[in-house]
């Protein structure tokens, strides 16, 4: 099995398409032939309802369970709490649990490292491992940030989303420098897309012309309706809608992630003198 990577979808802005986005991605690098993790790291567990538990606060083990587990230094809830979906992608389900025991972090030793070696043995069994991060920057986020090994960023091209980037990127800066030297920006994906609006057009103008200095994904998910719509069923786009432009556009992605990826571990692997011609 290769090494496992484990990815942060993560912005402090909220409804721009985290969860959406990690179901999706989580189910494509499924369908890609990758044993594929997600990890509901937000309280409001919108995560776990759109893979179907529609009830999470009923939930006997989550993600709160398993933290709870690494600091009380005892033995994970059998089979830590994993809820095997249908579509092929396993969950770490979280409920408002999660709310109480961020709270409580604060007093706990080495706190931004608890999800990290929660995640640790199962790092094993997987190819993938995507987070889905609540909407701010507290305790939880930093957890997922170092235990990761990349962030993607989903951001609508609306100025408010795009203003909060800087402040994301400085925390992320501040994670890499203090707590996961190792983590890397994949880049940002530009989510819920209306291209017939000029005001989205000139932000991704925008937002692509920093290409070198922040990787923006060519993949762009269209708005849809269709795609909200799965949260409510259970299911990805692929099983709601696999022939409409956002199944399409889900599935793109996935490629994209892998193909840089390949070329992540290509320029890890090559000398000095063929990073040199990569550049």
């Amino acid at each position: 099995m290769e090494q496992c990577k484990v990815t942060a979808l993560a912005n402090q802005k909220g409804g721009v398409g985290k969860t959406v986005s990690t179901v999706n991605l989580g189910v494509g690098l499924a369908r890609a032939g990758h044993k594929v993790l997600l990890v509901d790291a937000d309280p409001q567990g919108s995560l776990t309802i759109s893979l179907g538990a529609k009830t999470p606060d009923d939930l006997d083990n989550t993600i709160t369970t398993l933290m709870q587990s690494v600091v009380e230094d005892r033995a994970p809830p059998d089979g830590y709490g994993i809820i095997h979906h249908e579509e092929g992608v396993d969950l770490i389900p979280s409920n408002i649990e999660l709310a109480a025991f961020e709270v409580s972090m604060t007093s706990i030793l080495s706190r931004e490292y608890v999800l990290r070696q929660a995640l640790e043995p199962l790092r094993a069994h997987y190819d993938r491992i995507l987070i889905d991060c609540m909407p701010s920057l507290g305790m939880t986020t930093i957890n997922a940030l170092t235990a990761a090994d990349s962030v993607i960023i989903p951001s609508q091209p609306s100025y408010l989303s795009t203003k909060g980037l800087s402040q994301l990127m400085g925390t992320i800066a501040k994670v890499r420098r203090q707590l996961n030297p190792g983590l890397k920006i994949d880049g940002v994906l530009l989510t819920m897309v209306d291209n017939r609006t000029n005001n989205a057009k000139a932000i991704i103008s925008s937002l692509r012309q920093t290409g070198a200095m922040l990787n923006v994904f060519e993949t762009e998910i269209p708005f849809s309706v269709r795609a909200a719509e799965t949260s409510i069923e259970g299911k990805s786009i692929f099983a709601h809608d696999g022939r409409g432009k956002v199944a399409a556009a889900y599935e793109n992605l996935t490629k994209e992630v892998l193909e840089h990826e390949r070329g992540e571990i290509g320029r890890e692997t090559a000398g000095p003198r063929t990073q040199e011609r990569l550049r």
